[in-house]
C-alpha cells in the first residue's frame, strides 16, 4: 500500500510545510494558520500529494 503524503507549497518562496497524513489534516492546518503565513510574506500556497499538485495556487489574501 502507497502512503499518500500531503503538504503545502508556498509560494514565492518554494518552501514548505511539514508532511501531513491527509488531505483533511492539511486542509485543517492551513485554517489554522493561513494569517501567520500571510503575515510572513507567503502570497499564495499549493496543495501537493508527493509531486503531484492537488489544487492551487491559492491566494491568501483577500480579494
Amino acid at each position: 500500500m502507497t502512503t499518500v503524503t500531503y503538504f503545502w507549497r508556498y509560494h514565492p518562496s518554494g518552501d514548505a510545510s511539514d508532511n501531513f497524513d491527509g488531505q483533511g489534516a492539511a486542509e485543517e492546518w492551513l485554517s489554522a494558520h493561513w494569517r501567520d503565513l500571510a503575515d510572513q510574506g507567503v502570497d499564495e500556497v499549493t496543495l501537493m500529494d508527493d509531486t503531484e499538485t492537488v489544487y492551487g495556487p491559492m491566494s491568501l489574501h483577500a480579494p
